[in-house]
């Protein structure tokens, strides 16, 4: 009997759906509670290939939405420590771990080399960027966030909408589950989603998830949804940009009030961007910590300078 009879037994599936998903290539960014049942549900399906991208490291504080991850790992860099679980989970499944910072650099060769890209990292620089990336490169996102007790999972890009036209408006603030908490099976069920419409469009099943979104309330205990097939794209987006991509003849600003600025950037408070003179800059690069204080900060910035402006996410 094989490990895989109760899932290629479904019409959908099949000996030859289960070729397909020993032969696929999924990028997954971001090994928490959002990547462990992404991980392991891809995994036991006998996806062929996974490229993991984290650069964090296992903690004790994490394992509750985590179970991926064991006492034993705590302080071991979560890419790795995921590529142990899953090797132990199937030996069928080849896992690349990268321990680094998924940026506007290196995400263009990762995402080309994958069928089908996860972002389970749930920040929002990390989401925009693998959604303009996937975009390029015509392959399908799909992308999860969850908090407290709610969530959602989506599939956009490789054909249909991209992350930017389905949220068009953007929060000014954006809580963590450091502030404001979340359950476990929360995170869990979203990531589950994740890899359900991960495993839908490397089988090709119908009807295709591309262009939905799905949303839970565990604590209304609800689910909903729609449809996003005709969200326009955004006429003009800011990009981002990785630190290595800055030039000499930029214009840094670091928006953050609560560290000191980079090296090399002017430190301008976001409610005083509207009164900056870029002078004879070729560029104004835009920086905070997750990329959503520049984004807005740039739509400001853009009623009183014509120039190029850029976004910056320092992650740290």
């Amino acid at each position: 009997m094989s490990r895989y009879d109760r899932q290629t037994v479904l019409p959908g599936v099949g000996a030859q759906g289960q070729d397909r998903l020993a032969r696929a290539h999924v990028l997954v960014v971001g090994a928490g509670g959002l990547g462990c049942p992404t991980l392991q549900y891809l995994g036991a399906a006998g996806v062929g290939r996974i490229t993991l991208v984290d650069p964090d490291r296992v903690e004790e504080t994490n394992l509750h939405r985590q179970p991926l991850f064991r006492m034993d790992q705590i302080g071991q860099p979560k890419a790795q420590a995921a590529r142990a679980a899953l090797a132990a989970l199937n030996p069928d499944v080849a896992v690349t771990a990268v321990p680094e910072w998924l940026t506007p650099a290196n995400a263009p060769a990762l995402v080309a080399q994958a069928d089908v890209v996860l972002d389970c990292a749930d920040t929002f620089g990390a989401s925009l960027i693998l959604s303009d990336a996937c975009m390029a490169a015509g392959r399908p996102l799909i992308t999860g966030s969850a908090l407290a007790l709610s969530g959602y999972a989506l599939s956009c890009c490789g054909g249909a909408p991209s992350l930017r036209a389905v949220f068009s408006d953007l929060p000014r603030g954006a809580a963590t589950c450091a502030g404001a908490g979340v359950l476990g099976p929360v995170v869990g069920m979203i990531g589950a989603l994740q890899a359900q419409m991960a495993l839908a469009v490397i089988l090709a099943l119908e009807p295709r998830p591309l262009g939905r979104l799905v949303s839970w309330d565990a604590g209304a205990w609800r689910m909903g949804g729609f449809r996003f097939d005709g969200a326009p794209e955004p006429a003009d987006p800011l990009p981002f940009v990785a630190r290595d991509q800055i030039r000499a003849d930029d214009l840094l600003i670091d928006l953050r009030t609560e560290a000191p600025p980079i090296a090399g950037a002017r430190h301008v408070p976001p409610e005083r961007i509207g009164t900056l003179d870029p002078g004879p800059a070729a560029r104004v690069v835009l920086a905070c910590r997750t990329g959503l204080r520049a984004h807005h900060a740039g739509q400001t910035l853009r009623a009183t300078w014509p120039g190029p402006i850029a976004l910056l996410a320092l992650n740290d």
